[in-house]
């Protein structure tokens, strides 16, 4: 029997978020729970946030986990916006162990890989054709490449040098925030990091998601690339989505 309810939390560099899941229609039941990511962002700090996330909603079956990290077999490889204790951390067996799950029973993704994988699924139809990058504007910038819908798993686009400076340094949502940009000011640059990369993968689509994309309005019109550039339907709630799907049918890269 498919289940027809899951879990996900999304762990990011600025806030942990998580939700129950209606895995049939891709939303979200009832409202989400947001705690800031700790201060420093170690290991056991956000295992902590994660455990009290999941009690809040008394919650017992599989938990799916976004990371802000290639991870590879439950393993984090890397540490993008979050405390650099993470890397070579089994992610799957802390969250199992705080959560007192089965590691079976815990899923670790990368963050943009689990919200693409959403957007797979519950999004435009269309995106399943072609080659298509779904890019997630936060704190950072995360990227998932699909080839006909089928996921290459931990891509790190964000990190693309452009013009002598890792790309999210310059173009994520936060540098917009911390810098005081406007909407225009921002756009200039996301359009500079979207024409590096377009031209380094030629897609037939780009997905935008993240915090911003609930914004949309105010700078997607002023990007002009070559590529067709789409929004998120599920705005920043994919990541908590594409988690909770991945761990109700046991998906883990």
């Amino acid at each position: 029997m498919t289940a027809t309810r899951g879990f996900g939390i999304d762990i990011g560099g600025s806030g942990i978020k998580g939700a129950l899941v209606d895995l049939e229609k891709g939303q979200l039941i009832g409202d989400r729970l947001r705690i800031d990511t700790p201060r420093p962002s170690t290991p056991e700090a956000v295992a902590d946030v994660v455990a009290e996330i999941v009690q809040h909603f008394d919650w017992d079956g599989p938990v799916g986990v976004t990371l802000p990290a290639v991870v590879k077999k439950g393993v984090a490889h890397t540490a993008a916006n979050i405390d650099p204790a993470w890397i070579g951390t089994d992610a799957d067996a802390l969250f199992a162990k705080r959560l007192g799950r089965d590691v079976d029973d815990v899923a670790m993704l990368n963050d943009a890989d689990a919200a693409g994988m959403a957007e797979m699924r519950f999004g435009d139809p269309a995106a399943r054709h072609g080659v298509v990058t779904l890019l997630t504007f936060g704190t950072g910038i995360g990227s998932a490449l699909f080839h006909d819908g089928k996921l290459v798993p931990n891509t790190e686009f964000g990190h693309l040098e452009v013009d002598g400076h890792d790309a999210e340094k310059k173009a994520a949502a936060s540098v917009k925030d911390n810098e005081g940009l406007s909407y225009p000011e921002w756009a200039k640059r996301v359009n500079r990091y979207l024409t590096v990369l377009e031209n380094l993968i030629w897609p037939d689509l780009f997905i935008v998601g993240g915090g911003v994309s609930k914004k949309s309005e105010k700078w997607v019109p002023l990007l002009d690339i070559r590529t067709r550039v789409g929004v998120a339907s599920l705005q920043n709630n994919a990541g908590i989505v594409g988690a909770a799907a991945a761990a109700a049918e046991g998906i883990e890269h």
